[in-house]
């Protein structure tokens, strides 16, 4: 075939579609490419969103829709909070019964739980959280077979990506070490680190199968497993610390047990539930097609995530830095479980608004989605209001849970100030994050993310710390400010942006894509008519276009 035969074909079969306006010319088409490159390729990465209810109006919410928009959160994140209390649970049950064996026994299982969850979990988390956008707007989309295909392509990244983590955890006492940290503080934290080993890779796997579920929706059966799971490990805990005589040790075996039954309890349900029978239809070697794809979005993810976790797990790094480590220790571990137990509602509401608005951006509602992160940072603030009440009425006793050293829980009380007004902050740019997820914006959140914990935060931690000689009152001080620049920065970011041309955007640029691909195939083919034929069948070509949209992505 001629170059001239295969070009006007081209440009034939683009006019063709009654779906484009009959004005559009190829020198205007051109012509846009070359304005609009930056732009089209920030929309082909991201991930394809349908045109349903496209270009709503921008009137003011009617008051049937926010309350309506609340329910539907309601709804989901009550028992996404659930889930990642019990999930969080696990650690921080392990953490509570080591407390009881001693100060340096505390500390080796803090710092150990800090390292793996540096070097680990949070990786893992955000590389996972790339499912909150492909799976959900899929999903949103009507794409329910996609949604296999994702969990497949994550399950096989996150298991890779487990080999080489595992090895840092199985060298975790000379890393620490390395680093300056306590010998004493360090080989226990190293031995901890090493009997929790294989949980890495159940919590891969788990972590997958949470978010394939809560981009649908399906919540309530996460609630049944890991509450079964948390009951379980409470017993476990008991058995192996105390009964078995293995001590901490015996408290990371407890938690790899519990993240391998939750894992193996999830992926059981979604094979044999029902309500997965359209998401999941079985095995498909489409799965490793994608993985650049995913990786393009799962790599700022979990920069994004891990950046932030990065910045508080640091700091009890940091802690075993400062005069009388295994108090400073103690107590920053304190605060940091502390912080995450009651993060875990902001944290089910940011899950709750990512799925919302991938979901609404799926089909096209892009008022939809600006609503429901609207929705949710009001009821954050509100959230946190209480919450901070209550610590600070609470302070004095709290510290008890964990110790029963009377420095330690003064100290504690002492933080809680602190950890009150952080926790504010902190809500608001959870479901600010989630926003970002939902929508695709990973790579902003990821700049943002760095700027503020790394540029800000952790220096200004760093000179009250040891320069200004506050202690952990100062490393937290810091993290504070991290907060505040981050939440700032978000909701600059979300109110900037224009939820409509989102997707306007995306829809203008549909037919340069399709000329591209009738272009590139025709070049492919020996025969002119086998990708042309296509053309008269309105269905068939429909499809075919949005499967290379989505290998764009």
């Amino acid at each position: 075939m001629s170059e001239a035969n295969w070009f006007w074909h081209a440009i034939y079969a683009f006019f063709s579609l009654n779906k484009f306006k009959a004005g559009l010319s190829w020198g205007s088409v051109k012509k846009k490419k070359m304005e609009n490159l930056e732009e089209q390729r920030a929309c082909l990465e991201s991930p394809l969103v349908s045109q349903g209810n496209q270009f709503e109006s921008q009137e003011g919410f009617s008051k049937d829709e926010i309350l309506a928009e609340v329910k539907k959160q309601l709804l989901l994140s009550g028992p996404l909070v659930l889930v990642n209390f019990l999930i969080f649970a696990l650690q921080a049950i392990s953490v509570m019964f080591v407390g009881h064996l001693g100060n340096l026994a505390l500390s080796g299982a803090s710092m150990a739980t800090s390292f793996a969850s540096v070097t680990g979990f949070s990786l893992l988390r955000g590389m996972a959280s790339a499912l909150d956008t492909f799976c959900g707007q899929s999903y949103g989309a009507k794409q329910d077979h996609k949604l296999g295909i994702h969990l497949q392509r994550a399950l096989i990244v996150l298991l890779l990506v487990s080999i080489p983590l595992a090895f840092i955890w199985a060298n975790a006492g000379d890393i620490l070490l390395f680093f300056g940290q306590d010998s004493e503080i360090s080989a226990e934290a190293g031995q901890y680190a090493r009997f929790m080993l294989p949980s890495i890779f159940g919590f891969a796997i788990q972590e997958c199968h949470i978010r394939f579920l809560q981009t649908q929706n399906n919540v309530v059966p996460m609630m049944v497993i890991s509450g079964f799971t948390t009951l379980l490990h409470i017993l476990n805990c008991w058995i192996l610390v105390f009964e078995s005589g293995f001590g901490n040790k015996g408290a990371a075996l407890a938690n790899t047990f519990s993240y391998w039954i939750n894992a193996l309890l999830l992926v059981l349900y979604v094979r044999i539930s029902p309500s997965c029978k359209k998401t999941w239809t079985g095995y498909s070697k489409e799965a490793f097609y994608g993985i650049p794809e995913f990786l393009r979005l799962s790599i700022p993810s979990a920069i994004m995530h891990s950046l932030e976790v990065w910045s508080f797990e640091m700091m009890v790094l940091l802690s075993g830095l400062l005069p009388n480590p295994k108090l400073e220790t103690s107590v920053l571990a304190i605060s940091l479980n502390t912080c995450a137990t009651i993060y875990m509602i902001p944290l089910g509401l940011s899950a709750a608004v990512s799925t919302r608005a991938s979901n609404e951006l799926g089909a096209g509602r892009p008022r939809a989605a600006y609503l429901a992160v609207c929705v949710a940072v009001f009821m954050v603030a509100t959230e946190g209001i209480l919450a901070a009440t209550i610590m600070i009425l609470g302070r004095k006793f709290w510290g008890y849970s964990y110790s029963k050293d009377v420095q330690v829980v003064k100290y504690v009380g002492e933080m809680l100030l602190l950890i009150a007004a952080s926790h504010f902050f902190d809500g608001i740019q959870s479901v600010l994050t989630g926003a970002a997820r939902g929508s695709g914006w990973q790579k902003t959140g990821a700049w943002i993310n760095l700027g503020a914990d790394y540029l800000t935060g952790i220096p200004c931690s760093i000179i009250l710390a040891f320069v200004s000689h506050l202690g952990g009152k100062g490393l937290w001080t810091g993290l504070m400010v991290a907060l505040f620049v981050q939440t700032s920065s978000l909701a600059i970011v979300t109110l900037s942006t224009n939820w409509e041309q989102e997707v306007k955007l995306f829809c203008q640029l549909k037919p340069c894509i399709y000329l591209y691909v009738c272009i590139y195939y025709s070049l492919l083919s020996s025969n002119s008519n086998s990708i042309f034929s296509m053309c008269w069948q309105r269905k068939l070509l429909t499809e075919f276009i949005a499967q290379q949209i989505l290998r764009m992505q």
